[in-house]
């Protein structure tokens, strides 16, 4: 088995890595409506929806997080790094 195998399935699913900025902020909860993901609250407090976290993460304002592609709609994904509390599906959910 080569060295990081378990996280090489889920980095090669990624559409995107940007790299963040210094002092890029963290996805700290989901914003959910019909039970899916319409938004994240970041550390900073600031609530936005899906696309504008997209856009956000591309330009490297969100750290630990991957651009994936599902169904042609792009969203935020949990970059492997061997912790499952910060994962983004084990996040609180929150109001927006």
């Amino acid at each position: 088995m080569e060295p990081n195998s378990t996280s090489g399935l889920p980095m090669r699913a990624m559409k995107d890595i940007p790299e963040p900025k210094p002092g890029a902020k963290q996805i700290v909860g989901l914003v959910k409506s019909g039970g899916r993901v319409s938004g994240y609250r970041l550390s900073n407090g600031q609530t936005v929806d899906k696309r504008q976290g997209v856009e956000m993460a591309r330009q490297g304002e969100i750290s630990g997080v991957g651009i994936a592609t599902r169904k042609g709609s792009e969203y935020l994904k949990s970059l492997p790094d061997g912790t499952e509390d910060n994962n983004l599906t084990n996040l609180p959910s929150v109001s927006g």
